[in-house]
């Protein structure tokens, strides 16, 4: 339920949502945020104020870095006591990395966080930005009946469902269905009304205080095996300066190569107390290293599983932890259990 006292703030980062098409050169470039709001005359039919804040200039997706997670989520720890949620207008391509950073940075979320965008630009006929931003303006102002945020989490609102923001992954370059959230359910489907799973979404603390955090650490990698891998490739990753941890990307349930010289590697980076977390290149299922040989291999030199945890989740999830100063092994410890839901509890 909404009422007219609600409020959203409304935060466009960039995007295709926001872009409007050169006429001599045919590419899109982002444009300033009146283009967005004279397309969407439907805004003010809402039955609740919103208010917006600018990104100056426009970010493409390509652009998004920790700093400007940071300015995120300032703007709305300046603005959370003012607002009963907040939208994020953010490209496609980068936002599973945005949603799962600062799903991290929010601790004890109590309002809703909703990123959205489109893969038309909302000047476009057969846009699909305009039903994603009502849409996601809606779900961050709905109360239940009692008063409280339906969904205080930090979420990804794209073609009719709603996705836990760290447990999802873009998978479509092209389609309007370019979100999955492939470890766990949908949270909300909209139809002729919003059906949401209230058992699935988080439940926090409405009695204590949301705290942000800004201490990000990005001396971390995403590491792909792939056939053919050579030794060079493995040691010039592990042996970055100031490297802390490594995403390593394995075959199916979590294996990975058993040659001398990828082992020889793994215990290179247990010496230098480097944090690598499993996680698996399939889109669906989760890391079980005691399955095979291969698995159990990593595990004996120090390799943290991942389980279900997608890539973005464990990047963003590894830079947060090293950020809050944790040490390398209170970091693997950290890294398989659920803070914000970004993994299935074990």
């Amino acid at each position: 339920m909404t009422d007219n006292c609600n409020s959203v703030l409304l935060i466009y980062t960039g995007g295709t949502i926001g872009m409007i098409e050169n006429t001599q050169t045919g590419g899109l470039e982002p444009f300033n945020f009146d283009h967005l709001t004279h397309n969407m005359s439907e805004l003010s039919r809402l039955n609740f104020n919103i208010q917006t804040y600018l990104f100056n200039p426009p970010l493409d997706s390509s652009e998004i870095s920790p700093d400007k997670w940071k300015e995120m989520v300032h703007v709305i720890e300046e603005n959370f006591n003012s607002f009963d949620g907040f939208v994020i207008l953010h490209g496609t391509d980068t936002m599973a990395y945005t949603a799962s950073a600062l799903s991290f940075m929010f601790s004890n979320l109590t309002k809703p966080v909703i990123l959205t965008g489109s893969q038309l630009p909302i000047g476009k006929l057969r846009t699909d930005g305009k039903e994603n931003l009502i849409t996601a303006l809606e779900i961050a102002a709905s109360k239940d009946d009692e008063g409280l945020p339906i969904v205080p989490e930090v979420c990804i609102y794209f073609q009719n469902i709603l996705l836990r923001g760290n447990r999802t992954t873009k998978v479509n370059a092209e389609n309007f269905s370019a979100f999955s959230s492939p470890n766990y359910k949908v949270l909300a489907e909209t139809g002729v009304d919003i059906k949401y799973d209230y058992d699935g979404i988080l439940k926090p603390n409405q009695e204590l205080p949301t705290r942000f955090s800004y201490n990000l650490d990005n001396h971390v990698v995403v590491l792909r095996l792939f056939p053919g891998i050579t030794r060079e490739t493995v040691s010039a990753i592990l042996s970055i300066p100031s490297l802390k941890g490594v995403v390593l990307e394995t075959y199916g349930s979590g294996n990975a190569l058993l040659d001398d010289w990828f082992v020889e590697e793994l215990e290179y980076a247990d010496n230098h107390n480097l944090v690598i977390v499993n996680i698996t290149q399939c889109l669906y299922g989760s890391v079980v290293m005691h399955r095979y040989e291969t698995g159990q291999n990593l595990e004996k030199h120090g390799v943290v599983s991942g389980y279900d945890m997608t890539t973005e989740a464990a990047l963003a999830k590894m830079m947060f932890l090293f950020g809050m100063g944790y040490l390398p092994n209170e970091v693997g410890k950290l890294m398989p259990k659920s803070l914000r839901g970004e993994l299935t509890n074990r």
